[in-house]
């Protein structure tokens, strides 16, 4: 079943966000734009170049009204000691998510059962907590943030402009189409 506009599960769960420990809920996904973004495990390899991508770009992200939560199943302490001793997550200023329990990965879809672990899954949530974007990539590929905002910006436009899609590769600014019989055949 796809999570395509399905409306986020519950979930509680410890964080840490600019040297403090605080309480996450779906309900702080809730009246904004989001980014639900998992990856396999702190102190590892791809995931920190990822984190710090979306580190440097973190302030694309908040003009635009999203907030970002990265998630692993390491606790909010990992996140701590992992922020401390490395200098590409200690830039990191959006929340870092842990779910020990499993049950966010879980309600997201991308646990890998056998070893305890999320699968690179990236989620943006609209205002109302429905999921707009999922992609989910194997663990030795590395996202862009870049794209990501691309992707974000559409998502936002779509919302705002009903009736008007946006076509490959589109760039904030540029031509939408109107679905239409007019266009059946003719792209």
């Amino acid at each position: 079943m796809s999570l395509i506009d399905s409306t986020i599960k519950p979930f509680s769960a410890m964080a840490y966000k600019d040297g403090k420990f605080l309480t996450v809920t779906d309900a702080d996904l809730r009246g904004k734009w989001s980014v639900v973004f998992f990856y396999p495990a702190d102190f590892t390899f791809v995931c920190p170049t990822e984190l710090e991508d979306l580190a440097d770009n973190y302030a694309e992200f908040q003009a635009l009204g999203v907030e970002i939560y990265s998630v692993s199943t390491d606790t909010h302490f990992a996140h701590k000691a992992w922020s401390d001793t490395s200098p590409a997550i200690g830039k990191i200023k959006y929340t870092m998510v842990g779910d020990p329990t499993l049950t966010i990965s879980r309600n997201f879809d991308v646990l890998i059962e056998a070893v305890g672990l999320a699968d690179r899954g990236t989620f943006v949530v609209d205002p109302d907590g429905k999921i707009q974007i999922v992609e989910i990539t194997a663990g030795g590929i590395g996202r862009d943030a870049k794209e990501l905002l691309r992707k974000i910006k559409a998502a936002q436009y779509v919302a705002a402009h009903p009736g008007e899609v946006c076509p490959a590769k589109w760039q904030e600014g540029e031509k939408t189409l109107a679905p239409s019989l007019d266009l059946v055949g003719k792209i």
